[in-house]
């Protein structure tokens, strides 16, 4: 199914992060004024915002555009009310070692799925594509590559459990421990969503 353009810039910014209006056209294979006017028109919708950057040297102010709350809401968040409401409900009646219970249940079971769907006797660089791809399917908006020093990189633009890691950051504690087994590697987690970066960002080195 074709994407609408809105749809396409929504993408493009959740995943390359603020655009100018040139690299938006570029992108759509449209002009940039073209782009400017789309841009101008989700801005009244309230899906994205223009923001002044300083240009190198004495050039004008670049304008960057950035998604908005509502632009990173038109992403699925796995019912984010209601996922919260229940693991409040679930801590105040239950108290929080039943939340960890859940968490240690959950890891559990996504070990032994991607466990299954890995072949752990491949490279690194292989697992670490695969895993992307699995987190991919599973809404994360995964990428992947390795840097110029031999370490492996894997971003996820889009949290589909954002609501539930900020109510408890145990998920993500435990996501972080499942990628380090199921890799078999040393994880870092270099940018994290829940500390205002506009994803999740993994460096990963051979476990030697």
């Amino acid at each position: 199914m074709r994407q609408s353009p809105v749809n396409r810039i929504l993408i493009l910014l959740k995943t390359e992060g603020p655009q100018l209006a040139t690299a938006v056209g570029a992108a759509l294979g449209i002009s940039s004024e073209a782009a400017r006017q789309q841009l101008t028109k989700m801005a009244e919708e309230g899906l994205v915002e223009p923001v002044a950057e300083a240009a190198a040297g004495r050039g004008r102010p670049r304008q960057l555009w950035h998604l908005t709350a509502a632009g990173n809401k038109q992403f699925p968040d796995g019912h984010a009310d209601l996922t919260a409401t229940l693991l409040a409900t679930m801590v105040s009646q239950l108290g929080q070692g039943a939340v960890d219970t859940v968490i240690s249940a959950r890891e559990t079971e996504t070990l032994r799925r991607y466990r299954s769907e890995i072949d752990l006797a491949a490279d690194l660089p292989s697992r670490v594509a695969s895993l992307a791809a699995i987190r991919t399917q599973e809404g994360y908006m995964a990428d992947h590559w390795q840097d110029d020093d031999g370490s492996l990189v894997l971003v996820e633009n889009h949290c589909p459990i954002c609501a539930a890691a900020c109510a408890c950051a145990g998920f993500c504690r435990s996501e972080l421990e499942t990628f380090r087994i199921v890799l078999g590697a040393v994880v870092e987690r270099e940018e994290h969503i829940l500390l205002g970066a506009r994803r999740c960002a993994y460096r990963i080195r051979a476990d030697v």
